[in-house]
């Protein structure tokens, strides 16, 4: 069962403080309001979702953010006498309830009115008084109001309600044609003086009377001229924020509205976008650079990614022998893209003490082999016994770590379970002596004890992953997040990240197929749920052009031809707006994120693209506005450039992490 009290505290913290919500009264009250009480039965547990849900006869109840706005912006004081217009649920009355002395409404629709008025009865909210009639003439008896909301879209400001403002009373009403309105603040400052505010823009149901529109039609009473509803590609069009070139400093900038952020993750359509590691990497530095980011963790195994922090924050080389990155994928990391940030990262970090170096790490759980072995150098170089130990306790994965997921087949057996217990055994003791040194034990314990967890939890993932469910995608997710929090906890309380990772594990699987129909979490959950609103998800996308991937997993890389996106998909929505590469934040465009809100196809290229199958392949439903907070886009994109001898360059030292 959701626990809505903790959902209302995080609608609190994400949809209202985030966007700028500050009056303490608005805050108050919406936090004792139940919202869950105002909505549809079956309809709970979207209650505290920041968007508009309906509620019989053509209307809705609006989405929390617009509730708090409208009330903050009208200046709604203790000891106010105010007026709605559009009862609709009753929740909007029941939040000015708590800051007004009284509160008078009015619903066109008698039932919404006789339902709202039970509500507020069954709440004993008893300043609160309903009827039904005519919102754009007022209820003049009870006035005048100190302030005046209107719930609904009007083609004009209805003089009458103009008249029943009281001097220095404020009106807030949406004004504009019935696809999208803009927000006016209207105070009143004489008896024939009124000034005017915009908002911004929004997008309500019609207001319907004699001072509005005729009908649901949206026909005014008086003559009115209107265009045609904006689609929801012009509407992209009008939001996006174009990008300019990735090595322009103004790229970077565009992402300073997150950079107070203690998290932030940025995805990818596919594994093999050049245009997706760009971005990235310009994003990461301008993170790094500018605003305090030490920490870049990446999709990718925690023993490779180790020899490129080595190599990027000037450390010893550990005697890693192999080359990194050499397990399928290998473009994936191993990529001109990849290694030109890498060779950024070491030259800022040379200029920085060894304390302030931004450092390159991998969260991923594959590399069984390769942790294995970095556990038992740690300990051969500082606790010989200790690494005698280690090995009998590995030798039962012995056979499989060149191939881990074969160990699945033979852990079925009972045989086999006892090795959980010996390599969690080896993990807790390395944590107990992380914990006792402290964070100043340094980076070769720190190494040391993150390979010994993801050892700990490849052996039950290549284990259950020949069990049917969802399980081993959660558990590699999961891991993929402690480590986040390891390296955090780490480098201490101010410290700040960026990952980089696939949308499937950045984006919000709740808000997917993923999690509606399979029951799978990802990072991107996990985060929204551990930080909040210290949490940003950005997603990236794209309508065609060409990626790196393979047809079959350990397969050949190939370059392949992106199909254009399927018509009724999000991307095919983008494409259309006919900007070429640009950035959306939701947050900053309610009407759009309304209306993108419904589930559509969201298309997801990994390792491994089969342009044959698609629709069926690569495509899932999700609500993208749900699911990220802004989305980046690049219209037509290339594949990444794998890194071969052409790129050897002179001087380069022996311990180069690619090994060319």
């Amino acid at each position: 069962m959701i626990d809505l009290s903790r959902a209302r505290e995080r609608m609190i913290a994400s949809h209202l403080s985030r966007r700028g919500i500050r009056n303490d009264h608005v805050v108050k009250a919406m936090r004792v309001v139940p919202r869950e009480a105002f909505v549809e039965p079956g309809f709970e547990e979207f209650a505290y979702e920041d968007s508009a849900l309906s509620i019989g006869h053509g209307q809705t109840i609006s989405q929390p953010y617009i509730v708090a706005l409208m009330i903050e912006r009208a200046e709604v004081q203790p000891g106010d006498t105010v007026l709605e217009i559009g009862t609709g649920s009753g929740y909007a009355a029941a939040v000015l309830s708590r800051i007004a002395a009284h509160v008078y409404t009015i619903e066109r629709h008698a039932g919404l009115a006789k339902i709202a008025g039970q509500r507020f009865a069954d709440l004993r909210y008893k300043n609160i008084d309903v009827r039904v009639g005519d919102g754009t003439t007022g209820w003049p008896e009870a006035g005048p109001f100190d302030a005046i909301l209107v719930a609904a879209g009007s083609p004009e400001i209805p003089y009458a309600l103009k008249q029943q403002l009281d001097l220095g009373g404020h009106l807030v009403i949406p004004v504009g044609p019935p696809d999208e309105q803009r927000l006016l603040k209207v105070t009143r400052v004489s008896a024939t003086t009124f000034k005017e505010q915009d908002l911004g823009g929004v997008r309500f149901v019609p207001l319907i009377g004699e001072y509005g529109w005729h009908d649901e039609r949206a026909e005014p009473r008086a003559k009115q001229s209107l265009r045609p509803a904006p689609t929801l590609s012009e509407m992209v069009t009008s939001a996006a924020e174009p990008l300019p070139a990735f090595d322009d400093p103004a790229f970077g900038r565009l992402f300073d509205r997150f950079a107070g952020r203690r998290v932030v993750l940025l995805g990818e359509a596919s594994h093999g976008t050049s245009e997706f590691y760009r971005a990235r990497a310009a994003i990461t530095r301008r993170l790094i650079e500018e605003h305090g980011f030490t920490i870049v963790a990446v999709e990718a195994d925690w023993p490779d990614a180790a020899a490129i922090d080595r190599y990027v924050r000037h450390r010893a080389s550990g005697m890693l022998q192999d080359a990194t990155f050499q397990r399928f994928p290998v473009w994936m990391w191993r990529n001109r893209e990849v290694m030109e940030f890498v060779e950024w990262m070491r030259e800022l970090n040379g200029s920085r003490e060894a304390s302030d170096r931004a450092g390159f790490h991998g969260l991923d759980i594959y590399n069984m082999r390769g942790s294995i072995a970095a556990v038992l150098r740690y300990l051969d170089q500082t606790d010989p016994q200790a690494a005698a130990v280690a090995r009998e306790r590995y030798g039962c994965l012995t056979p499989w770590q060149n191939e881990p997921s074969t160990y699945g087949r033979a852990a079925m057996t009972a045989g086999f379970r006892k090795c959980e217990k010996a390599v969690v055994e080896q993990c807790r003791e390395l944590l107990e002596k992380q914990l006792e040194a402290g964070r100043g034990s340094g980076d070769e314990l720190l190494d040391a004890v993150q390979n010994a967890r993801l050892v700990a939890s490849a052996e039950r993932y290549y284990r259950i992953m020949y069990y049917a469910g969802p399980d081993s995608w959660n558990m590699r997710d999961s891991h993929m997040f402690e480590t986040l929090e390891h390296l955090l906890n780490a480098r201490g309380d101010q410290s700040k990240a960026v990952v980089w990772a696939h949308n499937s594990h950045i984006g919000d699987a709740r808000h997917t197929e993923m999690g509606t129909a399979r029951e799978e979490l990802n990072i991107g959950q996990l985060c929204r749920e551990r930080y909040g609103d210290q949490a940003v998800l950005i997603g990236f996308g794209t309508h065609s052009g060409r990626v790196a991937a393979a047809s079959d997993w350990d397969g050949d890389m190939e370059v392949k031809t992106i199909r254009a996106s399927l018509e009724g998909s999000y991307e095919r929505v983008l494409h259309d707006s006919g900007v070429a590469r640009f950035l959306i934040d939701f947050a900053r465009h309610a009407p759009l994120r309304e209306c993108l809100l419904k589930p559509m196809l969201e298309r997801f290229i990994g390792v491994i693209y089969r342009p044959e199958t698609e629709r069926l392949s690569h495509y899932a439903h999700a609500s993208l506005p749900r699911q990220f907070d802004a989305f980046v886009w690049f219209d037509e994109t290339n594949p990444v450039e794998p890194l071969g001898p052409e790129h050897t360059r002179a001087g380069v030292p022996d311990t180069f992490p690619f090994g060319l």
